[in-house]
């Protein structure tokens, strides 16, 4: 009888971490994890000319997952309306989460 006790203890123990090791912190619902602006200029910036142009950001991630919805970010990010973004305009923002 002991033996059985202490081998429910123990099962109830390895259940109650193995659960609490599976809890991890995850984002508020409907929020995404947005990466490093810079990096991700510089990922795009495919001439290094200091800027992403839109047809550099078109052919990213988002313009490849959804071209119209990257058309109109890169449109909202580009405050001088000057066809490119600059290091401080993908910095500011501009993307608000899109209307389902």
């Amino acid at each position: 009888m002991k033996s059985i006790t202490t081998i429910l203890a123990v099962l109830a123990l390895s259940a109650a971490v193995v659960t609490a090791a599976d809890e991890k912190p995850k984002a508020a619902e409907g929020e995404k994890k947005h990466g490093d602006p810079e990096a991700m200029f510089k990922k795009l910036d495919a001439d290094n000319d200091g800027k992403v142009s839109e047809a550099e950001f078109l052919n990213g991630p988002m313009g490849k997952k959804d071209p119209a919805h990257a058309k109109e970010v890169f449109a909202k990010k580009d405050a001088n309306k000057d066809g490119s973004l600059s290091l401080e305009e993908m910095k500011a923002g501009g993307h608000e989460k899109k209307a389902k």
